[in-house]
Order: C-alpha cells, then structure tokens, then sequence
C-alpha cells in the first residue's frame, strides 16, 4: 500500500493581530503551528487536514469573539455548531466545506500588514509511483488565489514544444 502526503508550507509569517481567534484556532488545529515574534508559522509535514476535532468550549469562545469580522469561515462554524449538544465535549469539524485557502484570503483582506500570502505544496508517496509527485504554488490575495501544479507547467512546456514543432 502506497502513502502518499502533501507537505505544505505558509513561508510568510501570519499576524496574529490580522487573525480572529476563530481562524487561529482553526489553522492551528489544520496545520502545525509554531509561535513566531507576534505571528504564527504555519506548515504540515503530511497536508492540512479537512477533518478537526476542536474542544467545544474553546471554539464557542473563539466564535463569540469572531462575531462581526466579516469571516468567511464564522458562518460555516456557526451553522455547524448548531448539531452540537450541551453534553459535547469536542466538536468534528469537516472543513472541507470552506477551504483553508479562503481563511488565509480573509485574513490577507482584513490585514494592514500583509498584501499577499503564498503557499507551497509537494505531492510526495512512499513507493515511487508517478502519480505520487509533483508540487504546487498557491498565490492568495485579497482579490484572488492563483495557483499553478507542476503537472500545469509541464503541459504548458508540451504546448511550446507541440507550438513550435508545428509552426
């Protein structure tokens, strides 16, 4: 059986002051995340993860205090924590509903510090299997994500090839 990862790498480091507490908490339960000066690191060593246990407690509080930030991620939590009962200690989260690129654009939005965020990605397996590498770049802006795989790269170098081979 063949494992394959997807490392990925936030280069730039994230204001926590640009940050609600709902978005720290949840790209920190997402990602690994390492305290950095006033901001925080973000990276996976096997992909971020869609699917998060969050203490229940701890996410109530951190929606409370998002209440009003214009978060694209808030209205997703709040219609899930409708399912949640009292006696729920931690909530399953399924973030595969609103993407983890769409926090870091919010946050780029609201940021006075950061313009852009950029994101790097390796598709890596444990037994070498050619669908099993390759990478990605993401570029989030306030407007946009652009994004571009080296399967995208490769083919458009084909394209030049085939271009010029028949003109």
């Amino acid at each position: 059986m063949a494992d394959y990862f997807s490392p990925t790498v936030i280069p730039e480091i994230i204001p926590n002051a640009d940050m609600t507490k709902l978005e720290l908490l949840l790209l920190s339960h997402m990602f690994d995340a390492e305290p950095d000066g006033d901001g925080t690191y973000f990276h996976s060593w096997q992909g971020p993860l869609d699917l998060i246990w969050v203490d229940c407690a701890e996410l109530t509080a951190a929606l409370d205090a998002a209440r009003g930030s214009n978060s694209q991620v808030y209205f997703y939590v709040e219609e899930k924590l409708k399912n949640v009962t009292s006696d729920d200690i931690t909530v399953e989260l399924d973030m595969s509903g609103v993407s983890w690129e769409v926090i870091f654009q919010d946050i780029v939005r609201r940021s006075a510090k950061l313009r852009y965020t950029t994101v790097t990605t390796a598709f890596t397996c444990s037994k070498m299997r050619a669908d099993g590498f390759g990478g990605m770049a993401l570029f989030i802006t306030a407007d946009a994500i652009k994004g571009c795989s080296t399967m995208e790269f490769l083919s458009d170098c084909l394209a030049d090839i085939a271009g010029q081979e028949g003109g």
